[in-house]
């Protein structure tokens, strides 16, 4: 895509250099008098800026829209990626949030169950302090 800029850049120089030296000649080799070819030459030039300011113009403008094209497709890119990253982090929320849930689920299951079996063993062990206490006083 450069490579075409430059030759659109290239062509156009080359026809305005080549327009203007043709121009220049043409004057040069026609019948007139000095004032009148000076006159041409003076009038030919004018035309020939007028044509290189409308040119440039147009590559500015050109210019302009790309440059506006371009910020617009990257505040698009940047509105989605955030918009992504939003919802990578909700679900990697949501994510730890349900482990977070299972792990204390797990937690309380667990503790529930050393409970019931220390109640266990204090019972059966408060049952084997008694019937020693028991068996030694008999």
């Amino acid at each position: 895509m450069g490579n075409d800029n430059n030759a659109g850049k290239g062509l156009l120089v080359g026809l305005l250099v080549g327009g203007a030296i043709g121009a220049v000649l043409g004057l040069l080799f026609a019948p007139k008098s000095g004032r009148e070819l000076r006159n041409d030459i003076r009038v030919k030039a004018d035309e020939y800026l007028d044509d290189a300011d409308k040119y440039i113009t147009e590559a500015r403008t050109k210019a302009k829209d790309l440059i506006n094209e371009g910020k617009k497709k990257s505040e698009k890119i940047i509105s989605d990626a955030k918009t992504k990253s939003d919802e990578l982090l909700k679900d990697a929320e949501k994510v730890f949030n349900d482990a977070k849930a299972k792990a204390n689920t797990a937690f309380q299951s667990g503790k529930k169950t050393v409970e019931d079996e220390a109640g266990k063993l204090k019972t059966a062990f408060k049952a084997g302090v008694d019937a020693y206490k028991e068996s030694k006083s008999s």
